[in-house]
């Protein structure tokens, strides 16, 4: 008889508004958002789920989804079109006759624990939608398997005058987890969590139950659920994660994970532990003589007449004569016109910056408090001879 049980299954929470990347999320959810020139934020923990050998992901929606769900469409750029597992957009679930959101992390896993049970994993990951970062997680399943943990939580060193930004794990020796801190205003450890769990099924099954039965919850997994399994004395362990890791969460995260790309910091071209996208056909770009391209990365389908320096410029963008271009990201299909010159900024998709415009400046003309990077959102046209000052959010 055929085993219709999956070991491991991935969930992974895309449902968020991402209210911090402001125009860039109004009417795109979070994880569909463009990065890298020729990928989405999403495309980074499905790619870590197809390097690891999971083959059925739950993607859990809510906010703005059309886009998201017609980029994943059936998995195929993932290998995740299967007939038993690959990929499933589970929006919030209707409920006697109406639509119930998700109210937390916890709550959309419970509303979906039949399609978890369609599979009767073992265990079961839960992942962040908005994290750039590759992780092989087989290797956290066999530390979570190895420790015969009831959960494990992925963690990363972070300075200890950082620490108090983060969710902190403290840890025994043998880095078993006898305390989780919220932020905490004098950190013992400097373990910071990094949203990655991964659950023995049949326990989060019967936590996210009792949770969803305590109407005092917030439904959340750090603040609940976690807690919960620490106070009933729950075999919790830390997994340290030290390669590169980006909450892309804000426009000044965002922008400087870009820019990480360029210096090296982050290599997107492993071509061992791949990176996997849907990109739609695109002719080669057009760089013209006049063009003056420096440490930048620039994708297919483009037409570049000015100059850039330390950018990256995405799928079928058109930069014209006479533009300048420095530490910004252009997004895709966006349209730059001539004498236009942009600098420290985010143009986003289908954006149009007419001539002789100016987006953002330099950081060292200003004090802190006074800068910022500069924000076109989305199909937004900016009329001629126009000035974005620094930190403007169009």
């Amino acid at each position: 008889m055929l085993d219709r049980r999956k070991d491991c299954i991935a969930m992974l929470l895309a449902g968020g508004q991402g209210s911090r990347l402001l125009v860039l999320t109004y009417k795109t959810a979070k994880p569909a958002v463009p990065f890298g020139g020729k990928y989405r934020i999403i495309d980074f923990p499905l790619s870590n789920c197809v390097n690891s050998g999971i083959d059925t992901v739950g993607i859990l929606t809510q906010y703005q989804p059309l886009e998201l769900n017609n980029y994943i469409g059936n998995g195929q750029p993932w290998g995740l079109n299967r007939n038993f597992g690959g990929v499933h957009i589970l929006p919030p679930y209707a409920q006697s006759g109406k639509m119930e959101w998700y109210k937390g992390t916890a709550n959309a896993i419970y509303q979906n624990i039949p399609f978890v049970e369609r599979y009767n994993p073992k265990h079961v990951l839960i992942l962040s939608g908005d994290h750039i970062y590759k992780m092989d997680y087989s290797k956290m399943l066999k530390y979570h398997i190895e420790n015969d943990a009831e959960c494990t939580i992925a963690v990363r060193d972070v300075p200890i005058e950082e620490a108090s930004r983060f969710g902190i794990m403290n840890t025994n020796p043998d880095n078993s987890i006898y305390q989780f801190e919220e932020k905490p205003a004098n950190p013992k450890s400097t373990h910071a969590s990094m949203g990655v769990y991964i659950f023995k099924w049949d326990v989060l099954r019967k936590y996210l139950i009792e949770d969803e039965a305590d109407e005092t919850s917030d439904n959340d997994f750090g603040k609940n659920v976690i807690p919960a399994l620490l106070r009933d004395g729950r075999r919790l362990f830390a997994y340290s994660f030290n390669d590169y890791w980006k909450d892309v969460g804000t426009i000044h995260s965002l922008w400087e994970a870009n820019m990480e790309l360029l210096d090296g910091t982050f290599n997107i071209r492993d071509k061992v532990f791949k990176t996997y996208a849907r990109n739609y056909a695109k002719p080669s770009s057009y760089i013209a003589k006049s063009s003056d391209i420096k440490n930048s990365f620039v994708a297919e389908g483009c037409s570049v007449k000015g100059k850039i320096e330390h950018s990256v410029i995405s799928t079928g963008c058109t930069i014209e004569e006479n533009v300048e271009i420095y530490n910004s990201v252009i997004m895709p299909d966006a349209v730059i016109k001539k004498g236009a010159v942009i600098k420290y900024a985010i143009i986003s998709e289908g954006a149009v910056i007419s001539e002789n415009t100016k987006v953002g400046d330099d950081p060292v003309y200003y004090e802190e408090s006074e800068w910022g990077i500069s924000v076109v959102g989305k199909d937004k046209q900016i009329a001629k001879n126009s000035v974005v000052k620094p930190g403007e959010v169009i």
